[in-house]
């Protein structure tokens, strides 16, 4: 739902999935500007109910998991100074969030983020069944087949992935991994 009542479209809710110290998570700012609330009104409703978001329904990213997240979806502005980092709600904790807000948007946006986080498993899931059949038939056949086997697989690369240079800088340090979900 979108403002007055339209559909948020599917795209959207999807790009602002993220994959953070191993989880697919969504930033309580933009799950705040999907339900059309403060920030801060979220997160006091959160603390109001904190027995409800244990530490694998939700998570504040560190400084560093902050910063490095903003260097790779590229966005300048995220609502002026930050006294403190975004919270990360996993489908669980997202979910969680239709108990402790009361309104028709809140449930409407809450089906909508559920139906794109399983959309997102059934891509995975249908790529990994793929690679697994494909693996199959390669064992089957002999070295004449090979050249094909790698055009299917170069083939199942998402071309985001090959075709995309990576933003930014690499520093000496290791960074927690953030990718886009």
């Amino acid at each position: 739902m979108a403002a007055n009542n339209e559909p948020i479209p599917p795209e959207r809710i999807e790009s602002l999935i993220f994959i953070i110290r191993g989880q697919k998570i969504m930033l309580s700012t933009h799950l705040a500007e999907l339900y059309d609330v403060k920030p801060r009104a979220l997160v006091q409703a959160v603390k109001r109910n904190i027995q409800r978001f244990p530490d694998d329904f939700m998570f504040q990213l560190t400084a560093e998991e902050f910063a490095n997240l903003k260097s790779q979806i590229v966005i300048s502005s995220w609502g002026g100074i930050r006294r403190a980092t975004p919270y990360a709600f996993t489908e669980q904790g997202v979910a969680m969030l239709s108990s402790v807000l009361h309104s028709d948007r809140a449930i409407g946006v809450n089906i909508e983020i559920m139906r794109a986080f399983v959309r997102l498993r059934k891509m995975l899931a249908s790529n990994a069944d793929l690679a697994g059949k494909l693996a199959e038939l390669e064992k089957k056949y002999d070295a004449q087949f090979k050249v094909v086997f790698d055009a299917i697989r170069e083939l199942m690369t998402p071309t985001s992935q090959s075709s995309r240079r990576r933003i930014g800088f690499e520093t000496q340090e290791k960074a927690p991994k953030i990718e886009r979900g």
